[in-house]
């Protein structure tokens, strides 16, 4: 997800969203720990959008 993308979402929709991406991504690392998954980088690309959707929240408290 592009930073772009982001910045036209509103609050409550980011806050939602970031919910979402968290629990994907414990589901992730689940079935990585059980059996391997064909691309592993899912879990980088994961984090990777946790952390700017975070960005952006904490940007707009401020």
């Amino acid at each position: 997800m592009k930073a772009s993308v982001i910045k036209e979402m509103t609050t409550e929709e980011i806050k939602a969203r970031v919910e979402a991406e968290v629990s994907s991504l414990n589901k992730y690392k689940v079935n990585h720990a059980i059996s391997p998954l064909e691309s592993p980088l899912v879990i980088r690309s994961t984090r990777k959008t946790i952390a700017r959707l975070q960005t952006e929240l904490n940007k707009r408290q401020k």
